[in-house]
């Protein structure tokens, strides 16, 4: 992945914790030669070393999940467009983002892997329902035949870059501007570009910012 010094994510930590925020991603394979893409939620173990995961037994991806074939999985947070007319001098615009490619190998699982990876997984997006679904709960025959419905992967995690673009090349006075104009929008990804700056300034721009960009 392109990334500039200024932009590199390098803290293992904090990786970390974007990818356990931002968990349903891509992954990329080459099931029977081809490109593929699959849409999918994956967990990070507590350690930080494998991704875990499962497909639908209809879809081709897992036709490719050979532990001698490098797969990547990339993970999006917020992103938003930068108008260059929100700055005080002329440039070009630009968009702000985070993202994390976790690259590495890939093995299917199954039996008791498997319902492990379901578990994690239900319990983790179970957590904040009102009444969470539980896999312990579900009869016998009706979590064998889902299990038979799809197939489990864990990837074992070679290296990992990530990208926190969120305009730290600009001066304080720019800076506060783009935050400004991307809390005037309406919109899920420029609230959530402003508040990842708001937490970025204070290492940009010291006692200048009092916690945020002045």
């Amino acid at each position: 992945m392109y990334t500039p010094a200024k932009f590199k994510l390098a803290d293992e930590y904090a990786i970390q914790a974007f990818i356990r925020q931002n968990g349903f991603g891509l992954l990329i394979n080459h099931p029977e030669g081809n490109l593929w893409a699959t849409h999918i939620p994956m967990v990070l173990s507590e350690d930080g070393k494998k991704l875990s995961g499962h497909v639908s037994r209809a879809n081709k991806a897992w036709k490719g999940f050979h532990s001698d074939v490098e797969v990547l999985a990339v993970f999006q947070g917020p992103h938003a467009y930068i108008s260059s007319s929100w700055y005080d001098h002329e440039n070009v615009p630009t968009w702000n983002y985070l993202a994390a490619h976790v690259y590495g190998t890939i093995r299917t699982v199954e039996g008791d892997e498997l319902y492990e990876g379901l578990k994690q997984l239900t319990d983790k997006y179970e957590a904040a329902s009102e009444h969470p679904v539980a896999i312990e709960t579900m009869s016998a025959s009706y979590l064998k035949n889902a299990m038979l419905g799809v197939v489990g992967f864990e990837i074992l995690i070679t290296r990992i870059e990530a990208t926190r673009k969120l305009s730290q090349n600009r001066d304080v006075v720019n800076y506060q501007a783009i935050i400004d104009e991307l809390e005037k929008r309406n919109d899920g990804g420029s609230a959530g570009i402003a508040s990842e700056m708001k937490k970025e300034a204070p290492q940009l721009f010291g006692s200048k910012s009092k916690g945020e960009p002045q």
